[in-house]
């Protein structure tokens, strides 16, 4: 017993040593090559070290140290290891959504709204739904009048999806898109001697809106009130058609909320007519250029805003630059904003539960298995998924460790969307054509997926080289959502 313990302690001893041995042995092959090229000579042993460790433990991709097969270069083993095959397909599947009755032909993800008796729908409108049915709340109204479309509150409440004006909810359903307001349709000459016009219906609105109005008035600014409140113009008009003969236009909101920004400022950006803003404390995020809008952000504003008025409405060059862009286009942000609702956000809400029922999917033992990236010599390659925001299905990219950076990454992510065939940004068909441009890409974010638009198009940013490295080494297989521009 004692010799053969001694016997297998020392076998145990050579194994542990035949890694280094079988280096030491390649490191003398090529010392003794010497009149081989160098570089060519340590990318063989890299090779054969590689491919030594590949084949010295069968369980290396289980436990999480990385292999590939003798032939195969690191994409191409983790195209094949990581490739899974999802419990669900949902063309053949499609997600459903209880309530409504809308059926998308080319949505990223199979979409049917309505009701079906032999199916559990995914989710439904409203609360008290049946388990694995998630509750959906769906509203366009300020949470100021309606407090359950507090985000916080709302989740207090039992939604699980929440839709809302706020670009911080799930699934954000704003007042703007491309092709419901013609913005970049082009100036008419205004013709009103009135400096400003304003529709104001709600008297009874919960912020200064009023009181803005009346102290504008006392500052000497003419505006024709066609509205039931302050009403001083009694004709029945079509509002974007008088809007486009005002040099200004009050948008006045009936609530100061952040992303709660309605058909009022639109409307105004579309007839050319500068909007004064009582609303959103963000609206310069709305904004097509910096100096395409006043704010009116408490009432004792009232009186700078309307010496400014006055100053563009004397002074042409300086009036024009507000509405420059209307001749130049808007600014990037303004385009990646108004882009969001070339989805409609129904197909948008099936994308957000298809990708929830993926994810939770791969929280699976299987797919834990998924090695991710594959080690050769001293770089590690990852294997990472990017897709467009829109879109559902995601493209493989790959990403070395030796250059691992966030240029980096927007140059693989442009390479792979370049690479596919026809490829066209989803927002073409519906932007205006002044301001499709060519068939280049640019990229305006990239982020990890899951982050909410408010994030997505504003506050998230890698911090630098060393934490986006940080992202890629802890969250193996990682995916990211790109925004063209």
């Amino acid at each position: 017993m004692g010799g053969a313990s001694s016997s297998n302690t020392s076998r145990k001893r050579w194994s542990n040593l035949m890694p280094l041995l079988v280096v030491l042995v390649l490191v003398a092959d090529i010392a003794f090559l010497t009149q081989l090229d160098l570089p060519k000579n340590a990318a063989l042993l890299a090779d054969k070290f590689c491919q030594f460790t590949s084949s010295s433990s069968s369980s290396s991709a289980a436990a999480g140290l990385d292999r590939s097969s003798d032939g195969d270069n690191c994409e191409e083993w983790l195209e094949r290891q990581d490739f899974v095959e999802y419990s669900r397909d949902f063309q053949k599947e499609p997600i459903l959504v209880k309530g409504g009755d809308q059926q998308f032909k080319s949505c990223a993800v199979g979409c049917k709204f309505g009701y079906n008796p032999n199916k559990k729908p995914d989710a439904g409108f409203g609360l008290s739904h049946q388990p694995g049915t998630a509750s959906v709340l769906r509203s366009m109204e300020s949470s100021q009048y309606y407090a359950v479309n507090n985000i916080a509150l709302a989740r207090r409440r039992g939604y699980n999806i929440v839709m809302t004006t706020s670009l911080s909810s799930d699934v954000p359903v704003g007042y703007f898109s491309w092709a419901e307001y013609d913005i970049m349709a082009p100036l008419q000459p205004k013709t009103e001697k009135a400096l400003a016009v304003a529709f104001i219906s709600n008297c009874g609105a919960r912020n200064f809106r009023l009181q803005a109005l009346e102290a504008l008035e006392e500052a000497d600014i003419k505006i024709d009130s066609y509205g039931s409140c302050h009403r001083n113009r009694d004709e029945a008009v079509e509002k974007v058609k008088t809007l486009k003969h005002y040099k200004f236009s009050l948008a006045f909101e009936n609530s100061n909320e952040e992303d709660y920004v309605t058909e009022k400022y639109f409307q105004s950006l579309v007839a050319g007519s500068v909007p004064v803003v009582v609303g959103a404390p963000n609206i310069q995020d709305f904004a097509p250029s910096p100096s395409s809008f006043l704010h009116i952000r408490e009432l004792e504003d009232a009186n700078s805003v309307a010496k400014t008025m006055k100053y563009l409405a004397e002074n042409p060059d300086a009036y024009n630059q507000s509405v420059r862009w209307k001749f130049e286009g808007p600014s990037n942000s303004f385009k990646a904003l108004i882009d969001l609702a070339a989805v409609h956000s129904s197909c948008r809400l099936c994308i957000y539960l298809a990708t929830m029922i993926r994810e939770k999917e791969e929280q699976s033992l299987g797919f834990r298995k998924r090695p991710c990236k594959c080690t050769r010599g001293l770089e590690t390659v990852y294997h990472v998924y990017v897709r467009e925001r829109g879109r559902f299905t995601m493209e493989s990219i790959f990403l070395r460790s030796s250059n691992l950076t966030l240029e980096t990454l927007e140059s693989a992510v442009l390479l792979k969307f370049k690479s596919l065939k026809h490829h066209v940004p989803i927002w073409k068909p519906q932007r205006p054509e002044s301001i499709r441009g060519g068939d280049e890409l640019k990229i305006y974010r990239v982020y990890p997926v899951g982050k909410t638009q408010r994030e997505a198009l504003y506050t998230f940013k890698f911090k630098g080289d060393a934490e986006f490295r940080s992202h890629i080494e802890t969250n193996l297989c990682a995916k990211f959502e790109v925004i063209f521009v």
